[in-house]
């Protein structure tokens, strides 16, 4: 099978989230432009959101996953496959 489409989607929100909580760290102390926000630092805060939730996508599409293979099936499997 191809690519497990959570690495690709993981690693844009671990590289936005990245980015987002460096601008929010960076711009912390300035008032004016949290003004509409009620003073909130919403940059840092879903940055921060972005980039757990880009981590775990990344690593559950890394982790190792069984293969569908008709030789040698998922051991839950075994037992309701008949054979040859």
């Amino acid at each position: 099978m191809g690519l497990d489409i959570r690495i690709p989607l993981g690693l844009i929100f671990l590289l936005i989230g990245g980015l987002m909580s460096i601008y929010g760290l960076f711009t912390r102390n300035a008032a004016d432009i949290y003004e509409k926000s009620m003073g909130i630092n919403l940059n840092l805060t879903w940055g921060a959101i972005m980039f757990v939730f880009g981590l775990i996508m990344f690593l559950v599409g890394r982790r190792q996953k069984w293969q569908d293979d008709p030789v040698n099936p998922r051991p839950w499997e075994a037992k309701d496959r008949p054979h040859h």
